[in-house]
């Protein structure tokens, strides 16, 4: 099977509008990745036919919709190949995802345990397990990385130690693109008895994600980064660990059974998903899973690589164009800045072309701030993407340096 750009290009209804009178470019999909015609169609049929609270009802609407939203559960387990889908909460994204591993398994930490993060992680990594820390009294350590953008493996195996109770890290950073080997960083982790949370926000939709391969504790991902609806996201977790830790949120649902003296808890993974679930936007992610099963997802990453490299030789012909991250594993992000032009003036003009980039800190500033600069502009791609439009991007960046060059 051969990848169709341009049938699956007409899957995608935004690609074929217009910005300021010029054919939208759409470079930010590590931002958020747009919708194909069929995850669209599903949430509108799902609202209109099959709209009813779920697990609750004993009524026809209430078990078609939950039986809707147990078999996208199962959908997402096989798609990353969970052990079984009680390991998959549904969240609101990545952000939630993290916040609640941070929020329950720290509870069981004690005072002095360390938690190890990288120098490359996005603020939803750092900022939950530095409130934590402060609550339970933890120490928040960094792996450096090394000027191509690579993790210091050698600094982490040196920095890990007994007291090391949680290591979190990145699949893939949303800045340098650079690809983590977290199997490498599991196996490190758990000779000390760590539990390992991957940041797989930027990494589901571009590389083949298997939780059991990988041997990560807790894998967290957002559906509106796989061509799904904002608002719904992924916690895998290890059966052992989620048995093992506390609740995040209580409410309805995720109890067994309530009095004023006390409450007992419901099983997995019901556990951690308190109130009503967003079980319309879980099938319309089961929906763009399955839409990416129906391509060939080697030619898929194949093709994305492609693209980047094209885009980074061409950026490398601008003269006094930086690219940051520059390792050898990298996928679908190219940041980069030019001498005496500031980000986010470029990232207006390009927009008044039709093309949107992103710019600024990116959500990683310790990471940015690391290279001596306070922002960045980065293009990431998706397989929708093309050569043609890198090509016009690439005209209409030479035309914007020197308007803002003067």
């Amino acid at each position: 099977m051969k990848l169709d750009i341009q049938q699956i290009r007409k899957d995608f209804p935004i690609l074929s509008r217009k910005v300021f009178g010029n054919p939208l470019i759409y470079f930010d999909n590590a931002a958020t990745t747009q919708k194909p015609d069929c995850v669209v169609d599903l949430l509108s049929e799902l609202y209109r036919t099959q709209n009813a609270n779920i697990h609750r009802g004993v009524h026809h609407l209430s078990q078609v919709a939950t039986e809707a939203h147990e078999t996208a559960r199962k959908t997402v387990a096989d798609f990353i190949n969970a052990s079984s889908s009680d390991e998959i909460i549904f969240t609101r994204g990545t952000t939630e995802s993290i916040n609640l591993v941070a929020s329950s398994l720290c509870r069981l930490c004690r005072t002095g345990d360390e938690i190890i993060v990288s120098q490359m992680e996005h603020h939803s990594n750092i900022v939950p397990w530095q409130m934590a820390a402060e609550q339970y009294g933890l120490t928040l350590r960094v792996i450096p990385i090394d000027e191509a953008g690579n993790l210091r493996y050698d600094v982490f195996e040196e920095m890990i130690s007994e007291r090391t109770a949680i290591v979190a890290v990145c699949h893939i950073s949303n800045v340098l693109g650079t690809v983590n080997d977290i199997k490498r960083i599991a196996a490190v982790a758990h000779r000390y008895g760590a539990a390992v949370l991957v940041d797989g926000a930027q990494a589901v939709a571009h590389l083949r994600v298997d939780v059991r391969e990988s041997d990560a504790d807790f894998y967290a991902f957002s559906g509106h980064k796989i061509y799904a609806p904002t608002g719904i996201g992924v916690l895998y977790g290890k059966r052992a660990m989620l048995d093992r830790i506390p609740p995040y949120q209580g409410g309805g649902e995720m109890i067994e059974k309530v009095t004023f003296e006390k409450t007992t808890y419901n099983v997995l993974p019901y556990k951690f998903e308190a109130g009503t679930p967003d079980f319309i936007s879980s099938s319309a992610l089961a929906e763009a899973l399955r839409y990416l099963r129906s391509l060939d997802f080697d030619e898929v990453m194949a093709y994305e690589d492609s693209l980047l490299q094209y885009a980074t030789e061409r950026l490398q012909q601008i003269p006094n164009l930086r690219i940051y991250g520059t390792a050898e594993h990298k996928s679908g992000v190219a940041a980069f800045n030019v001498d005496g032009v500031h980000p986010y003036d470029l990232g207006m003009l390009l927009d008044k072309t039709g093309i949107a980039i992103r710019t600024g800190h990116h959500c990683a500033q310790p990471l940015v701030e690391s290279f001596g600069v306070s922002g960045m502009a980065r293009v990431s791609f998706a397989f929708y993407n093309t050569y043609e439009e890198i090509d016009i991007f690439m005209q209409q960046l030479r035309r914007c340096l020197k308007i803002l060059r003067g």
